[in-house]
């Protein structure tokens, strides 16, 4: 095996360790909202809005499709398996798709998408004042890391104040409302939203394209496993009893 491939092997491996731990994450994080939902707080009221229950899903989904790919990846490269690798090729040229059509669908139709998402944060917004579950903090931190905002309540957030980026007073005092922040990014910055779509698909076409370069200097030693053979020992040659001497 050359270099080159080596070094394509090197790269599987830790981009599948990645993303394995990524999708990880997602189905921990899926799960823990849904069964968080589940739990009522001080008020008696129904969180599980239609927005909701499709981000849980779709959180769920990728998530295991992402360890899956991950797993059948990494073994395909440790074990210099083809069958293997061969698999791992289809599933992430199917992700890649899904990647490509999100990026595209969240470009085209971005107003509608940052309303969905508004949505989806505002439920968690609520279910957060209502349970103070700790899935639904990581998921607000998330939100608020990523469009640098916090809460709904405008510069001065009493409520979510923990789940706040982190920085100085003034900082802290002058974030704006999530909700407006989301649907301005998503109304006029729709072309770097699906920029980091496609540098995603980008990354694991990447990744695609190592998984055919291992697969092509897999050796046929390592593509089958040896054939063995049993060797017993030689029958014994049976020689006849010498004939009785006549006298």
């Amino acid at each position: 095996m050359d270099g080159c491939a080596q070094m394509c092997k090197c790269f599987l491996i830790l981009f599948n360790i990645l993303f394995a731990l990524l999708g990880l994450g997602l189905v921990a994080l899926g799960m823990w909202l849904r069964f968080g939902a589940e739990t009522r707080g001080f008020f008696d009221i129904d969180l599980n809005t239609t927005q909701f229950n499709i981000g849980v899903m779709v959180l769920v989904v990728t998530g295991v499709l992402m360890l899956l790919v991950a797993i059948i990846g990494d073994c395909g490269a440790c074990n210099h398996s083809k069958p293997a690798l061969s698999v791992f090729s289809g599933l992430l040229s199917v992700l890649i798709i899904i990647e490509i059509a999100a990026g595209v669908m969240a470009f085209t139709w971005s107003g509608r998408v940052a309303d969905e998402l508004v949505k989806f944060y505002t439920t968690i917004y609520a279910q957060y004042l209502n349970t103070r579950s700790p899935g639904q903090a990581v998921t607000l931190r998330l939100f608020h890391n990523a469009f640098d905002c916090c809460g709904v309540g405008g510069p001065i957030e009493v409520f979510v104040r923990d789940t706040c980026p982190d920085g100085n007073f003034l900082k802290q005092i002058s974030y704006s409302s999530c909700p407006g922040v989301i649907k301005d990014v998503f109304n006029s910055h729709a072309p770097l939203v699906l920029g980091g779509f496609l540098g995603t698909a980008g990354i694991m076409t990447l990744a695609l394209v190592c998984s055919f370069v291992l697969r092509r200097h897999v050796s046929p030693s390592h593509a089958s496993p040896p054939s063995y053979v049993l060797l017993t020992s030689s029958p014994s040659v049976i020689f006849p009893p010498p004939a009785a001497q006549q006298i």
